[in-house]
């Protein structure tokens, strides 16, 4: 999965409209995400349940569609867009 970390709920909303226009969501990442993996296009590897706030990962792991980017999900650290590359297991 990758990411794109704001810190409001608005700039999470307006990058998500530039992806659904067309945007690069590794651009926009690097850009504007306050996470250190935004260096990498907001990529965050492989992890399983558990590895990441409950929040988080009731989006990666529920219904989200491959490749999908979610709508803005609060958590302690901010809002989140999260786009899933790929599921294992």
């Amino acid at each position: 999965a990758r990411h794109i970390l704001v810190a409001t709920q608005k700039e999470a909303a307006d990058l998500k409209t530039q992806i659904e226009g067309g945007a690069d969501f590794a651009a926009l990442a690097k850009k504007h995400s306050k996470c250190p993996s935004g260096r990498e296009g907001g990529s965050l590897g492989t992890f399983g349940k558990g590895d990441m706030v409950p929040e988080f990962d009731r989006v990666v792991f529920g219904d989200l569609a491959i490749g999908k980017v979610s709508e803005p999900v609060k958590t302690q650290f901010g809002f989140h867009l999260i786009q899933v590359d790929k599921r294992v297991g």
